[in-house]
């Protein structure tokens, strides 16, 4: 007999008489009604259990927790809330569970409490939903990509090179660590490691990702990479997933065109496709947002903070204005922002850039133009000398969430900007060679997955949206 998904049987159109469905009981009542869920949906199924004709060894093992195979008739349900349920004619105990040592009991726990209990925290109606969207949004990025000619590319964990030039990177050697092979001068001798020089975890494929560009045109990278910022904030993970795509041929508009364009797409893919996990969580939302003075409440509900997105046209704006928007602006003026905007080449925070969002144009915002003293060497330097063709996605709730930019095309000012930093040119000798052998105007931008999974989910702490976060301190399973 073919056994049925919850969500299956849920959503059917009709009664499909017998049916076999597998999953993990949620809660059981009265010694007769049996909530269960697979994983396939927000929505538990109702069996029925025929108390009388189920052995008494079987009901003392349907515990929150355990795993079950129900076989009975699926039937138009009695009750309220669902259309069907199941009349249970057997039921197996596949996997018992212990009541007294089961963390996850059918009850409000806190977000800190499931975070340590992350391999089992995905059992509630919370962490499912937010895990479903996270799954459908994964797949909404590769369709975007794959439908609009994007090559995917694999692009090193392991490298030499710190993209970002932030130095904040998780080495990675095989090299004795209590007795590491030293040089003349006492150093410790990277000749000797496994790969001959010193290497670490990647911050960014970015630059690989162009290597390709140029030669396939429009790539993209999805995968992990790695910080070791020794930070404890709601925003920051030590490993999380990074969407970069890198076009050939594309200049600033055109990156800020595809990055528009994507993240309208891949958010009205969650809207169309996940719409019950988005009431759950909106409705979490509601009743949390209840519990807080006002003036800390969301001004939109969770669908509406996507539709703000997904509706509306994104207001491009040069840095420069931006600048003179907040230092006119009343709290600033009033010194109400805790970086107070002083003068021009300030590196903005999110108070600002929510301001610019949520308060002066009540749109998104894309802010570009940047000083180059605040940017990364790899972006294209404009005619006035002191700005960069970069650009910067600004949210509500979040701020930025999308970073981007002109890649810098010429040989000699990409050399003259390396040399100003100090960074080696030998190392990045590959990187050069694509500005010596046929350079082109190429453009690209870099997402935080988990950032845009935070906003589609309207939780606000970036652990939650990640299946086991690591952070500082923090490395368990």
């Amino acid at each position: 007999m073919k056994s049925y998904s919850v969500k299956e049987l849920l959503d059917s159109k009709n009664t499909l008489h017998e049916v076999t469905v597998k999953g993990w009981i949620r809660t059981f009542r009265s010694n007769r009604f049996i909530a269960l869920n697979d994983g396939s949906t927000i929505n538990n199924i109702q069996c029925v259990v025929d108390f009388e004709n189920t052995d008494e060894q079987v009901l003392k093992k349907l515990t929150t927790g355990a795993a079950i195979e129900v076989t009975g008739e699926h039937i138009e349900s009695q009750g309220k809330g669902q259309n069907f349920e199941i009349q249970a004619k057997k039921i197996v105990v596949l996997g018992e569970s212990n009541p007294e040592t089961y963390p996850i009991q059918p009850k409000k726990h806190s977000l800190e409490f499931l975070r340590e209990k992350a391999h089992l925290r995905v059992r509630t109606n919370t962490f499912s939903a937010i895990m479903r969207v996270r799954s459908a949004l994964s797949f909404a990025v590769h369709q975007y990509f794959q439908q609009n000619g994007f090559n995917y590319v694999n692009t090193p964990i392991i490298t030499g090179s710190d993209a970002e030039g932030a130095g904040e990177m998780f080495r990675v050697t095989a090299l004795d660590a209590k007795n590491p092979p030293k040089t003349e001068d006492g150093e410790i001798n990277y000749k000797e490691d496994f790969f001959g020089k010193e290497t670490n975890l990647t911050v960014s494929g970015q630059l690989e990702a162009e290597t390709y560009a140029m030669a396939l045109g429009k790539v993209y990278t999805f995968g992990p990479t790695f910080r070791a910022e020794n930070s404890n904030t709601s925003r920051h993970l030590a490993e999380f997933w990074m969407i970069e795509p890198e076009v050939a041929f594309l200049d600033l508009d055109g990156d800020m065109d595809l990055a528009e364009d994507f993240i309208k797409s891949v958010l009205k893919y969650v809207l169309d496709n996940c719409k019950d996990d988005l009431d759950f969580l909106e409705k979490r939302l509601i009743e949390e947002d209840k519990t807080k003075p006002q003036n800390e409440r969301s001004e939109m509900t969770l669908t509406e903070k996507l539709h703000f997105v997904v509706d509306n046209n994104f207001k491009r704006v040069s840095y420069t204005e931006a600048i003179e928007i907040l230092r006119n602006c009343k709290p600033n003026k009033k010194k109400k922002f805790n970086y107070i905007i002083d003068e021009w080449g300030a590196d903005l925070q999110s108070e600002h850039e929510r301001y610019l969002v949520e308060k002066h144009f009540n749109c998104p915002v894309i802010l570009f133009d940047y000083p180059a003293k605040i940017k990364a060497f790899y972006m294209r330097l404009n005619d006035d000398g002191k700005t960069v063709r970069a650009m910067d996605i600004l949210f509500p709730g979040i701020g930025e969430i999308v970073g981007g930019s002109q890649r810098e095309e010429r040989l000699e000012v990409l050399q003259q900007k390396i040399n100003e930093l100090g960074i080696d040119e030998k190392e990045l000798w590959w990187y050069l060679d694509l500005r010596r052998f046929g350079t082109a105007v190429h453009s690209g931008f870099g997402l935080g997955f988990e950032r845009l999974v935070l906003f589609a989910t309207g939780m606000t702490n970036i652990r939650d949206v990640i299946p086991f976060p690591r952070t500082p301190q923090s490395a368990e399973f």
